[in-house]
């Protein structure tokens, strides 16, 4: 079974004065009731075919913030960079079994394979480059679309949330991440380039659905790498709004130098900079996630 890696030493952070473009969003959600029990999950897709938008970023914070309002949280990683991975301090390559090991070896256990994290109520499945070997070798499985969510379907009903980082494609690892979520979370980068993509996974979710999994909605868009002195992040955050209307979450995580650090210290933005803007946006985003 794996051992926590320890996390990278904390540096020291910046200044407030570096988080001058840093603004919070009004309006949002309630505060969420406190849960007497746990379970089953809410499996929830973080997905995007374009990189650089966000996804794992959304997806550690996202997770660190409902365990915060007391959910059990259980992280994914599913993508061969095991970028969520690194995120929360685990160095991939080092790993003796990943998520990889669960999906085509037989004697390998979900519990042989979970981590825990820095954060109290939040656990990890972690992922490396081995991963990339697993879209070549399901292929000729029968099933394939639905080996994640039978690696999965045993540790439901030990969390409330679980949340897969998936890999920026439309290959058969993210197809799988669909089959077996309820839920599908878009985080769109407020970039030209990134409205073009949004209808390509529009039409791959209509697919799943069609085919594989019948109850999986979109729970909703969430606007990155938002700058609110260029106009042109602000035009495209208007015609995202514009689009999509409602299904467009109210919190807007913004471009600020507190995200970088977070990687470097191997822990979320919730416990790395707790009163800042951006951990008070993705505290929102998870008081919306909870209500919808």
């Amino acid at each position: 079974m794996n051992t926590p890696r320890p996390f990278a030493p904390r540096p020291e952070p910046l200044d407030d004065d570096h988080e001058s473009s840093e603004t919070v969003s009004v309006g949002g959600a309630p505060e969420p009731a406190p849960l007497t029990e746990h379970g089953p999950a809410h499996v929830i897709a973080v997905a995007n075919q374009k990189g650089g938008v966000g996804k794992t970023t959304t997806a550690i914070n996202l997770g660190a913030a409902l365990a915060e309002y007391g959910r059990r949280v259980l992280l994914v990683d599913f993508d061969p960079q095991g970028a969520l991975s690194v995120g929360l301090g685990v160095q991939p390559h080092q790993l003796d079994v990943t998520i990889y090991n669960l999906l085509m070896e037989r004697d390998v256990t979900v519990d042989d394979v979970i981590l825990p994290t820095s954060v109290p109520g939040m656990d990890l499945l972690p992922s490396n480059i081995d991963l990339s070997a697993a879209e070549v070798q399901l292929v000729t499985e029968v099933g394939r679309e639905q080996a994640l969510g039978r690696a999965l379907k045993e540790v439901l009903d030990r969390y409330d949330i679980v949340l897969i980082d998936c890999q920026p494609s439309l290959g058969l690892l993210t197809i799988n991440a669909l089959a077996c979520a309820d839920a599908v979370l878009i985080p769109l980068a407020c970039e030209f380039f990134s409205l073009r993509g949004v209808a390509l996974l529009m039409d791959t979710i209509e697919k799943v659905r069609d085919r594989l999994n019948p109850d999986l909605r979109l729970l909703g868009i969430l606007a990155t790498m938002f700058d609110p002195r260029t106009l042109h992040t602000r035009e495209v955050h208007q015609r995202v709004v514009e689009a999509f209307g409602e299904i467009v979450f109210t919190a807007v995580i913004n471009r600020t130098i507190r995200f970088p650090e977070t990687t470097v210290a191997g822990e979320p933005i919730t416990t790395w900079a707790p009163g800042s803007n951006g951990a008070e946006a993705y505290r929102l985003l998870a008081r919306e996630v909870l209500a919808r």
